[in-house]
């Protein structure tokens, strides 16, 4: 976890997304983002504003280890509450910082390592959110429990380009054109949820060509009969970058099990 000594932020793991120099690298590109604050008392009091690194790391500790915020700020130190941290992240959902840094990232990874659009896979990935709230809904692979869903489109080694959010039992397929979104004319890949005469005119729609989707076997077909030469099966080809990408973001503790109750907080942590 993060402990905090003079506001700043000490490893106490090996788990990666609380190593210095990750949080120190998200942080020195969040910080930029951070519109300057104006102080509009008209004697020029109040009380002196809490550090935004502190309230920052507060909220990374919470989405990694998916623990409450009472017991993030505690860990982090106290030198904050849970109230001024929630008041810091709607001040900064609203200023559409969350957002900026999505951006800003994707731009990074092109600039560095390029982006590879020639195969673009989609998939849906279900999530417990046992408060409810907003975009929830009976999660048909938790019990019927509160659970919300995204649809998340990566590229041809797994970097996320684009994603939406909705209930978890909302239906791939329901997901599916508004991820499609992010594309243009490039290889796609989907598992057999996404086998039907719907996607496939959706897939026409956006002149996207060589899509490979994973055919669905029909009610009392044998696993042995013949496939079209372009049904993938139950193998996952190059569907498997899109599936890793979800079990890595499944790592993360608020995203695996989200307490949050409107959909803008669970955008802001899925950025």
């Amino acid at each position: 976890m993060l402990a905090h000594t003079n506001q700043q932020p000490v490893e106490a793991t090996s788990t990666r997304a609380y190593d210095t120099e990750v949080q120190q690298a998200i942080w020195h590109a969040f910080r930029v983002l951070i519109p300057i604050r104006v102080n509009t008392h008209r004697y020029g009091g109040h009380r002196p504003r809490t550090a935004d690194r502190l309230c920052f790391g507060v909220i990374m500790l919470r989405l990694g280890s998916g623990m409450s915020w009472v017991d993030a700020c505690r860990v982090a130190g106290g030198h904050v509450s849970d109230t001024t941290v929630r008041s810091r992240r709607i001040e900064w959902i609203a200023a559409g910082i969350f957002q900026r840094l999505e951006g800003e990232a994707l731009a990074a990874s092109d600039r560095i390592i390029v982006l590879d659009l020639s195969e673009l896979a989609v998939d849906g990935s279900q999530h417990k959110t046992p408060c409810g709230g907003e975009g929830t809904g009976p999660n048909p692979t938790g019990r019927g429990g509160s659970g919300h869903k995204w649809s998340i489109l990566t590229e041809k080694y797994g970097v996320p380009i684009g994603w939406v959010l909705d209930s978890a039992n909302r239906h791939d397929i329901r997901l599916f054109e508004p991820t499609l979104r992010h594309v243009a004319e490039h290889g796609l890949h989907l598992d057999k949820g996404y086998d039907s005469a719907g996607v496939r005119d959706t897939i026409t729609d956006y002149g996207i060509t060589g899509a490979v989707i994973a055919k669905r076997r029909k009610r009392g077909e044998s696993e042995t009969a013949p496939r079209p030469a372009n049904a993938a099966g139950h193998s996952l080809g190059l569907r498997w970058p899109v599936e890793r990408t979800n079990s890595w973001l499944t790592n993360f503790g608020q995203l695996r099990r989200n307490t949050d109750r409107k959909i803008q907080h669970r955008e802001s942590l899925l950025a």
